[in-house]
């Protein structure tokens, strides 16, 4: 590793951008504050874009699927593709980072790279993907495919996918193009690079049809807590994102990734661990429970059953009593979700003696939901981060008041006390992250052509600077 090694401590933040709402049963796009089509109202999501940036958020994070049916989340059914959306929102912004999801089971590498390399260069440096490997099995029938494939053969795939794409992202050297009239070539043929790759799933000859960006590559965002997940994140995430409902939970996956990551010899220390976050936001304790148990009681239990269904094979669960103990799941209902964790939760659970009806709500957010005052969301968070449980959150952008009380009075307090930085400390993501720019492979291998250590052109392009 080159630049930008990781000097602080302080937490990242992301903002996860979800329309009208990414639960079943929420019924978010009843508020008022809300566009009916926010999912698919590009002005909505510039709005909520620079809103972030003004807040110095680290990233926006755009989930994705590629499958529904009628019983899906609201914002599941009608969305913008991840990386046309954020190609807009990188003409419109100046500093926040931008991640794509983009899936390893239904992409090709040389696509994936392409898309998103272009991206980076886009927003200067800015783009970040999240891999994923499809939670939804129904993806395959969009895809020409019979089967969707299991934990073990989409994980292997995505790790090919992944080394692919960054072998990919090394095709041409800084410097392989001319900065100036008077150089000799406009490219220097031997600062660009074929892959040759030869795998179990991808025969990718390559070169990529695009240079790197600044920041040399995005970073990589992965989440999954099977072995398979923590074994992929261990071996190329940059950044970590789970959804750990307690401190304990999160210390013991970043332990385990941390251990299968000194096997493949990286520098740990670079592993950001950034647990997904919703809030409820008001003046006292009391109001904010309130205004809790009030959108809890408008959820559909209709829509709740369907939810449940999806992460058991479609199993059925609306014959079963509601208040009494969540039923017996057989191997093969609880093999075929991609949702591991939450599937083990609902296990532990059971065995607690949770009923049905607890399953039911607590499916709903199944990650942490904070609800207070804005000192008490801060206090929480900041035990978090002292805890070493999280080095920051992915802050889910839901009712507007919460977001609007989380950005103009949880964030202030966070930079009080020195949990968040005040402004950024750079222009890319890495440095927003403060992780380091790989060095390129083939970086050296032309001492009369020597280098620069970023992988950007020297041409410099201006930037506005930030309000505020």
């Amino acid at each position: 590793m080159t630049t930008t090694p990781r000097t602080t401590k302080t937490l990242k933040l992301g903002a996860v951008l979800i329309g009208v709402g990414d639960s079943s049963a929420s019924e978010l796009w009843r508020d008022d504050a809300v566009p009916l089509d926010a999912s698919v109202n590009l002005q909505w999501y510039v709005q909520q874009a620079k809103e972030a940036e003004a807040a110095r958020f680290d990233f926006l994070f755009i989930v994705d699927s590629q499958y529904i049916t009628s019983a899906y989340p609201h914002h599941h059914l009608n969305r913008f593709e991840p990386l046309t959306l954020l190609s807009a929102l990188a003409t419109v912004t100046q500093r926040i980072g931008l991640i794509a999801t983009v899936s390893t089971t239904y992409g090709e590498p040389f696509e994936t790279a392409r898309r998103l390399a272009s991206l980076d260069l886009i927003s200067d440096g800015r783009a970040g993907w999240n891999i994923v490997t499809s939670q939804d099995a129904g993806t395959a029938s969009n895809f020409s495919r019979i089967e969707h494939g299991d934990y073990q053969t989409r994980y292997r795939r995505a790790a090919e996918a992944v080394d692919v794409v960054t072998g990919l992202w090394n095709s041409y050297e800084s410097g392989a193009f001319a900065t100036s009239r008077q150089a000799p070539a406009f490219l220097d043929k031997h600062k660009l690079h074929a892959l040759d790759h030869q795998g179990e799933f991808f025969s990718v000859k390559g070169p990529l049809n695009i240079a790197r960006s600044r920041q040399g590559q995005p970073p990589l965002v992965q989440a999954g807590t099977s072995p398979e997940g923590r074994d992929l994140s261990a071996r190329v995430a940059d950044v970590v994102f789970s959804f750990a409902r307690t401190p304990g939970e999160s210390l013991e996956l970043a332990a385990d990734v941390r251990r299968r990551a000194r096997e493949y010899q990286r520098n740990v220390d670079e592993i950001l661990f950034m647990p997904a976050l919703n809030v409820v936001i008001a003046d006292t304790l009391e109001e904010a429970a309130r205004i809790e148990a009030s959108r809890s009681a408008a959820l559909s239990l209709e829509k709740m059953h369907e939810a449940l269904s999806r992460q058991f094979n479609g199993r059925d669960f609306r014959h079963c009593p509601l208040d009494e103990p969540f039923p017996v799941i057989d191997g093969a209902d609880a093999s075929s979700s991609g949702l591991t964790q939450f599937r083990d939760e609902i296990e532990q659970g059971r065995q607690r003696g949770q009923t049905l009806r607890q399953v039911l709500y607590s499916l709903q957010t199944p990650w942490l939901r904070l609800v207070g005052t804005p000192e008490s969301i801060t206090d929480e968070i900041e035990r978090w981060h002292a805890s070493g449980a999280a080095d920051g959150f992915n802050v889910f952008v839901h009712h507007p008041q919460d977001w609007a009380r989380f950005r103009e009075q949880v964030v202030p307090l966070l930079r009080q006390r020195g949990l968040v930085d005040d402004d950024y400390q750079g222009v890319t993501l890495r440095e927003h992250l403060g992780i380091s720019v790989p060095d390129h492979r083939h970086a050296g291998l032309h001492p009369e052509a020597p280098v620069e250590a970023a992988g950007a052109p020297a041409v410099e392009t201006a930037r506005e600077a930030l309000p505020g």
